[in-house]
């Protein structure tokens, strides 16, 4: 079959049927040795990664959470959450042994025939819970996405038991399980920085009622340069909690200007950011930050993002606190999942989602 398809595809239904409807994701096209990018990749100028642009002395803050109460690392928390919006955790409560088996479970979900993949796509798929795919929005993008993945949402350990892929469902849900406590303690802190004592159970679920967890696979890629694993874009939820993989990759955007800031990887740690959804919360306080990750034209790599969000039927909007406290709110009350199809109807384009919340 290789053969054949060595040349790129011209063709963009003949990729289509290719890489989304034969569940072959971009995993296929890597694994036939194209010597050049399929031009359905190739991303408007703007929208590479340009090196010049990429600040190499800066770096976001990196946390010890072993003494997560003190006054100093809560202080640090949450001024890396407002100024940043981004940071690294170490010594955190998730064993060292979880986080590895997840990686191993994520190869093992990818490693599987595309036949079986496929089983989970938006086509095949039992559930709308359960998602094998590739790119972004397909129907949505200009240019594609270099990047496959398998998105999880939590509902129950019954369900999940019963759909999740056999080959990564322990290790995903034992990864979720254990990353609950340092969910909790961070939430916890960054809730404090804006004068709430008290997360009660409401509060909690609104900040934590609903979590997805995807497997991402960015597979080597000839002319990545030309490309991008992710586009620029914030993420929607209150938290997201990534383990990334010894390769590197992820950049976000520094607060002023094109700059762009490596997050280098750390074995052990967990990288944090804020989602829109706090932001939102938060009245703008803390900050949601736009990232993008870089195509590789000489590793694999893999990422697990645990995104922490309010339920669907949930109205988000400044915390009631703040409000009380005399501030002026800057962004209106959105049904979440108003705010969450508005993400997935387009293409990644930046911050611009969180318009849809502004006053």
């Amino acid at each position: 079959m290789a053969p054949a398809l060595a040349h790129p595809f011209n063709d963009s239904s003949a990729l289509l049927e290719f890489v989304i409807n034969q569940g072959n994701g971009v995993k296929g096209l890597s694994e036939l040795g194209l010597k050049a990018l399929p031009k359905q990749y190739i991303q408007p100028l703007e929208e590479r990664t340009c090196m010049t642009n990429v600040v190499p002395q800066q770096s976001i803050p990196i946390i010890d959470m072993s003494n997560w109460e003190d006054p100093q690392v809560a202080k640090s928390i949450c001024d890396a959450a407002s100024k940043w919006g981004f940071f690294q955790i170490v010594n955190h409560d998730v064993p060292i042994q979880v986080l590895e088996n997840v990686k191993n479970a994520t190869y093992s979900f990818f490693r599987l025939p595309a036949e079986v993949k496929n089983k989970y796509s938006k086509e095949h798929s039992s559930s709308n819970n359960v998602r094998f795919g590739t790119s972004f929005t397909p129907q949505a993008e200009k240019a594609l996405e270099w990047k496959d993945y398998l998105s999880l949402f939590y509902v129950s350990e019954e369900e999940a038991s019963a759909l999740w892929p056999s080959v990564c469902r322990e290790q995903v849900l034992d990864y979720m399980k254990k990353s609950e406590v340092v969910i909790k303690q961070l939430l916890q802190v960054l809730m404090k920085g804006l004068n709430v004592d008290e997360i009660d159970e409401t509060k909690e679920s609104l900040l934590m009622g609903s979590m997805r967890t995807n497997l991402n696979y960015y597979p080597k890629c000839p002319n990545p340069e030309l490309t991008v694993g992710v586009g620029r874009h914030s993420d929607v939820s209150t938290l997201t909690i990534l383990l990334q993989d010894e390769i590197g990759g992820l950049f976000i955007r520094e607060n002023e200007g094109d700059n762009w800031i490596h997050v280098p990887p750390i074995k052990g740690s967990l990288v944090i950011n804020v989602g829109d959804a706090l932001q939102i919360m938060s009245n703008g306080r803390y900050r949601s930050v736009e990232h993008r990750v870089v195509a590789n034209g000489s590793n694999n790599r893999i990422s697990v993002p645990i995104f922490v969000n309010p339920r669907p039927a949930d109205m988000i909007g400044p915390l009631p606190e703040l409000i009380a406290s005399g501030e002026k709110p800057i962004y209106k009350q959105v049904l979440y999942s108003d705010y969450v199809k508005y993400f997935f109807r387009k293409a990644h384009d930046g911050k611009k989602t969180v318009e849809f919340a502004e006053l």
